[in-house]
């Protein structure tokens, strides 16, 4: 059974950090797999956030780039994303996912991943 599970979400004060994890289970080749961060505020559609790719290469969302660092430890099979700088809309549900392959050719669309965590809370005040 293939899980994805989130961890690391919490509240913290604007210009603070978290650190989310995500650890898979039951995917083999994992380090095949294109990895990705989504996170969804109330009301508002799933955003791309980060992802990175089998070769290491990343991508990043506007909103969070300079502040948020997507990596992977392919060894642990367990996805990374170090998230500085917090601000109050960064506020959202963040979820990992894997993508049907390893490139990440469009890593803002949802369709492409097919398996998804159940999401960590990051709420981030003023």
């Amino acid at each position: 059974q293939v899980q994805l599970v989130e961890s690391g979400g919490g509240s913290v004060q604007a210009g603070g950090s978290l650190r989310l994890s995500c650890a898979a289970s039951g995917v083999t080749y994992y380090s095949f797999y294109c990895m990705a961060w989504f996170r969804q505020a109330p009301g508002e559609e799933r955003e791309g956030v980060a992802s990175i790719a089998r070769n290491g290469a990343t991508t990043y969302g506007d909103s969070v780039k300079g502040r948020f660092t997507i990596s992977r430890d392919n060894a642990k099979n367990t996805l990374y994303l170090q998230m500085n700088n917090l601000k109050p809309e960064d506020t959202a549900m963040y979820y990992c996912a894997r993508e049907r392959g390893g490139w990440c050719s469009d890593p803002r669309a949802v369709s492409r991943f097919d398996y998804w965590g159940q999401g960590t809370q990051v709420t981030v005040s003023s």
